[in-house]
């Protein structure tokens, strides 16, 4: 596979790139792409066929969930059953931001997606071009990080280019991305919700935010 890599400014992505990136998208290609924290591996969330690409490239186990990115919160209708009261406080408060949120997942999700769990991890990330991508894109973007299973996440563009040259169609390489923690990782599934990873968000900030 031919590996196109495009390095970019984050904060001024031209028309043409966003075009690139959408493009391979929608044709279930795999992109490696800068978040707020790590680099992530995104694929068409809503796309059995590049899920599993996702899972097959990263070796990873198929009943761990991929997570995903979203651009607005009306697109949680789409892919979660119900939404707890204390939802909104916590989006208000941590939306856009390295927050993500377990919902019980809609059965229209791809079960490749979910893992056999019956939940889906989602996030609105702090990054308004992967707004705009999944805006034009029509469908969420996975939000897996940019590592094979067993490694560390990685913020430096130099180990995503030797680790995913050959193995995905385009890595967006945006120089050093903040790293030091991955986002946390909150589950509202439960009548009490539960942190199941500790990220940039510590625990004690999640305090508070429901009965």
């Amino acid at each position: 596979m031919e590996t196109k890599v495009l390095k970019i400014d984050p904060t001024k992505i031209s028309k043409d790139v966003l075009n690139t990136v959408i493009g391979i998208l929608r044709q279930d290609g795999m992109i490696v792409y800068p978040t707020e924290t790590f680099y992530g591996l995104g694929v068409n969330a809503v796309s059995p066929n590049a899920i599993r690409k996702v899972y097959g490239l990263k070796g990873r186990e198929k009943n761990k969930p991929l997570s995903v990115v979203i651009s607005e919160l009306e697109m949680l209708s789409a892919l979660v059953i119900e939404i707890p009261e204390y939802f909104e406080p916590l989006a208000k408060k941590f939306w856009p931001g390295p927050l993500t949120m377990v919902f019980k997942a809609s059965p229209n999700i791809p079960s490749e997606l979910v893992g056999g769990t019956g939940t889906i991890g989602i996030r609105l990330p702090a990054v308004p071009w992967i707004w705009t991508v999944i805006d034009r894109a029509r469908f969420p973007l996975t939000a897996t990080s940019a590592n094979l299973s067993g490694e560390k996440e990685t913020a430096d563009p130099e180990t995503v280019v030797r680790t995913f040259t050959g193995k995905v169609e385009l890595i967006l390489d945006a120089g050093r991305t903040p790293g030091s923690l991955p986002s946390t990782v909150f589950d509202l599934t439960q009548e009490t919700p539960r942190v199941l990873r500790e990220g940039v968000i510590p625990v004690n900030a999640l305090r508070g935010f429901w009965a």
